[in-house]
């Protein structure tokens, strides 16, 4: 309010003084000049509120445009990682379901024919949000342990082993177990990987 009572008085001592300027001045050419600058003088100062605005909040007008730029940067970034986040949680949890179903189904039968308890089955996906089974699996890593070697730790359900046909080795070879799970789980026996637990490798022939 102070502002705007000290713009209005100015103009109103411009206007004074460009009057008695006018009454002082002698009808001559000069008289024609000073009315064009009192008239641009004027004009300024009706202007100046304006143009103080403009010089003063430019500068912070820029500034705070930068600063909330930067800030929805920054959230979105935020947003991108917690989602991120979120999906990587999503695609562990899914791919953790699907090995306790893959040993679970299996479990029972290579016992039995290859006397073979699975410890671990550890699956990887391709870069997919949901993975599903079987189409974005590209590795299925299994640990196995010989039944030999179980002990007693815990009581089993028994197993019935069929004795009617031998064992090709002491341990079932890599590639018939392989056979057998890419068709039991409808998967490509690329994808498939052995070991036995501890490290060892069940060899090929």
């Amino acid at each position: 309010m102070q502002y705007l009572t000290g713009w209005v008085t100015n103009i109103i001592l411009f206007i004074l003084l460009a009057t008695v300027i006018d009454l002082l001045l002698p009808n001559s050419t000069m008289q024609k000049y000073a009315k064009m600058v009192i008239g641009l003088l004027l004009i300024a100062i009706i202007l100046s509120p304006i143009l103080k605005l403009f010089s003063t909040d430019f500068e912070q007008v820029v500034s705070k445009a930068l600063h909330t730029s930067q800030k929805q940067e920054n959230i979105e970034n935020l947003i991108e990682d917690k989602k991120k986040e979120i999906q990587a949680s999503q695609q562990a949890y899914i791919l953790k379901q699907m090995a306790v179903q893959l040993k679970t189904d299996a479990k029972e039968e290579l016992m039995n024919k290859y006397q073979m308890n699975v410890e671990t089955v550890d699956l990887e996906a391709k870069q997919v949000d949901t993975p599903e089974f079987p189409k974005d699996i590209k590795n299925i890593h299994l640990t196995l342990k010989p039944a030999d070697d179980l002990g007693s730790v815990e009581t089993v359900a028994q197993v019935n082993i069929d004795t009617s046909t031998p064992r090709p080795s002491q341990y079932a070879e890599t590639k018939e177990i392989k056979n057998f799970l890419a068709a039991k789980w409808s998967v490509e026996e690329e994808i498939l990987s052995i070991e036995l637990e501890g490290g060892g490798v069940i060899s090929e022939r």
